[in-house]
C-alpha cells in the first residue's frame, strides 16, 4: 500500500498529494499532524528513507530557528524532537512497503510509485 504523509496547510504536501491522484494509483493519506508517528513508526520511516532525523528537520521552522539550530542532537534526541514537534518534519513523504521518498520535487516521488 502506498502511503502519503500529508500537511493539508503545506503547498508542496499539496503537491505532492495532487501528484499522487495524478498517477491513478491507490494510496492512504496520513494527516500525521492529526494521527502522530509513534517512536517506532517514524524510526521506520527513517530506515525506508535511508535518512538520519536532522535530514528530515525543515530548518526554516520558527521552533527551529528559536530552539535547535546551531546544537547537536544525538539520533534519539532529534527522534523525540520531532515526535514533540511534528511541524518539523519535511512532507511529504510517500512510503512503500520497504522504501519511502520525499517527494519534494514530485517528481521523487516516481523512485517508489509506478503506474
Amino acid at each position: 500500500m502506498i502511503r502519503i504523509y500529508h500537511n493539508p496547510q503545506c503547498k508542496k504536501s499539496r503537491a505532492g498529494l495532487e501528484y499522487l491522484k495524478g498517477k491513478g494509483v491507490e494510496f492512504e493519506t496520513v494527516e500525521y499532524l492529526k494521527e502522530p508517528l509513534t517512536e517506532k513508526g517514524l524510526e521506520m520511516l527513517l530506515m525506508k528513507l535511508n535518512a538520519k532525523p536532522e535530514e528530515m528537520v525543515r530548518t526554516q521552522e520558527e521552533y527551529y530557528k528559536k530552539n535547535l539550530k546551531g546544537k547537536k542532537f544525538n539520533v534519539h534526541e532529534w527522534i523525540t524532537i520531532i515526535l514533540q514537534n511534528p511541524k518539523l518534519l519535511k512532507r511529504p513523504i510517500v512510503e512503500v512497503q520497504y522504501k519511502a521518498v520525499l517527494g519534494d520535487p514530485v517528481g521523487n516521488i516516481d523512485l517508489v510509485v509506478k503506474e
